[in-house]
């Protein structure tokens, strides 16, 4: 597969040529872990690539749900969509300001709603900034645009689903998490969450598909990732991390190698961690 692929990831140097296309949407979806106190919305309004939506994760969910940033319903997809004039025709690269990290979940959204031309800025605003390319702090301008949802329900899971998957051994769960959170041998950043992992998951750290400049490494690597965790790629995929963010860089990867049967485990340890009827695992695998 080709770095550039307008359904997955995308170059700097991709994007820098299309900048001028008429129905390309770029969108920043920074997002930060809570305790960094950082205010993405804020850091974009200061500079992002020309042109950029600034899509608020926290924000454009489901705001019924007790958990953090679950998946919106297609309504309200639409409605934010349209307010950010990104519809349907529309080429839409998404990046965030740490490399591959918050995109990944934008990207996974489109994906859920039924859009397929949408990719992630591979390396972000950090290898475009470090490229000496332009950034503004300019709103864009908007123009409504329809968009046609269809949702894609095979894409997401819920506890139900995944605790039957953990019983059963397939679909296979794969973890996003450190190895430490992933052994339970360190204590979950979010507070009431008990430590460990999903009975039978595999642990693919999401830092480990990444380049040291925060590029997505190439798909080879990428799937001997998968392969050394003990992942059998010839079976459907659950992936999951700590908040339903960095699952979606694990998605990408699956992506990227030409792996379509995964999905998200949506609600993800925040949500397995603090109901105490959950099983889990601790220890090294």
């Amino acid at each position: 597969m080709a770095l550039d692929d307008p359904s997955t990831l995308v170059s700097t140097e991709w994007l820098a040529a299309h900048m001028r296309d008429p129905d390309l949407r770029i969108i920043d979806a920074s997002w930060y872990m809570p305790a960094e106190n950082r205010d993405p919305k804020a850091e974009y309004d200061k500079a992002h690539i020309p042109g950029a939506r600034f899509f608020d994760i926290d924000e454009i969910s489901d705001a019924r749900s007790a958990l953090p940033h679950m998946a919106p319903s297609a309504e309200k997809f639409m409605s934010r969509m349209r307010a950010m004039g990104v519809g349907d025709g529309h080429q839409v690269v998404v990046y965030d300001a740490e490399g591959v990290f918050s995109a990944p979940r934008v990207w996974w959204l489109f994906r859920l709603m039924g859009q397929g031309s949408v990719a992630v800025l591979d390396g972000g605003m950090k290898k475009w900034i470090a490229e000496g390319r332009a950034i503004e702090d300019l709103p864009p301008v908007i123009r409504d645009r329809h968009m046609m949802v269809r949702f894609q329900n095979q894409m997401v899971k819920d506890a139900t689903q995944v605790a039957a998957a953990a019983k059963l051994g397939t679909p296979q769960i794969v973890d996003a998490r450190s190895p430490a959170r992933f052994a339970g041998s360190e204590p979950e950043p979010r507070e009431g969450l008990r430590a460990g992992r999903i009975p039978g998951s595999r642990n693919v750290f999401f830092k480990n598909l990444l380049n040291d400049d925060g590029t997505m490494k190439e798909p080879a690597a990428l799937k001997a990732a998968f392969e050394t965790a003990g992942v059998d790629l010839d079976k459907p995929v659950i992936t999951s991390c700590g908040s339903g963010i960095t699952a979606c860089i694990l998605s990408l990867a699956l992506e990227r190698i030409g792996k379509s049967d995964h999905a998200v485990y949506d609600g993800s340890w925040t949500e397995w961690g603090s109901v105490s009827s959950m099983p889990i695992e601790t220890g090294d695998v």
